[in-house]
């Protein structure tokens, strides 16, 4: 009974060092990117760099954890959107809404950004600038996943890091970046049709808006003022207008 009362403090400092660890790599990473250096998220969690290292035993682990729980964050956040809200405007208002207040754009996983652009660039070049379609968004996130293996080295560091993981580490980004280009696609597909999005509005232009409008500032008080400032002239630019 005396050793377990002993280690049991342990097991909630070591639970606490951990949340502290990812609370300040979250923040870290939204202000610097994720090139900062591991040493930046040990002293914003107030934690010696072992403490952190032991934890997450290479920065591209810390880095793959934080991407995942931001992209899981934001497609909960269109889902409950989409399943939410009757009108397709305010279905996807009401998700970038969300999403630029809670910060995620500044921690949106590299991957995601390149595969949407991709996928939009195809979609153009193949069906006269359509865009592509919510179901089409998984299928060729998926049938573009060699291409993202192969990355050019001019790329700065952070993106490179993203690229060394493992087979199975790729495969799961891969599906979570499917899932959220989803999702997100089909609140692009509902507003289109309906004829509140402009024509030539894509997938990764909407979360283009997301990393846009969520600026980091010193002041929180003048991040939230900017935020909602900024995302409003943006919405402004993506609905459409009578002819």
């Amino acid at each position: 009974m005396g050793d377990a009362a002993r280690t049991t403090p342990l097991r909630v400092d070591a639970q606490r060092n951990l949340e502290h660890v990812l609370r300040a790599a979250r923040e870290v990473f939204g202000e610097l990117g994720y090139g900062a250096p591991m040493e930046d998220v040990a002293r914003r969690a107030r934690v010696g760099v072992g403490t952190v290292y032991r934890r997450f035993p290479s920065k591209d682990v810390l880095v793959r954890r934080i991407a995942e729980e931001e992209t899981s964050r934001l497609t909960e956040q269109a889902r409950a959107a989409l399943g939410q809200e009757d009108e397709p405007w305010s279905a996807l208002s009401r998700f970038l809404r969300t999403s630029v207040a809670s910060g995620a754009g500044r921690l949106l996983p590299p991957q995601v950004l390149r595969v949407s652009v991709d996928d939009d660039a195809e979609a153009a070049g193949t069906a006269g600038g359509a865009a592509i379609t919510g179901a089409g968004v998984a299928e060729a996130a998926e049938a573009r996943v060699p291409q993202q293996r192969q990355m050019p080295p001019s790329l700065p560091p952070d993106l490179r890091l993203v690229e060394q993981r493992s087979a199975p580490a790729q495969e799961s980004d891969d599906a979570g970046a499917a899932a959220l280009l989803d999702v997100v696609g089909r609140l692009v597909d509902r507003a289109r049709a309906a004829g509140e999005l402009r024509a030539d509005v894509t997938v990764s232009d909407v979360l283009l808006v997301i990393a846009t409008a969520a600026p980091s500032l010193p002041d929180a008080a003048q991040q939230a003022a900017a935020s909602s400032r900024l995302l409003d002239i943006l919405l402004e630019g993506l609905r459409s207008r009578p002819s």
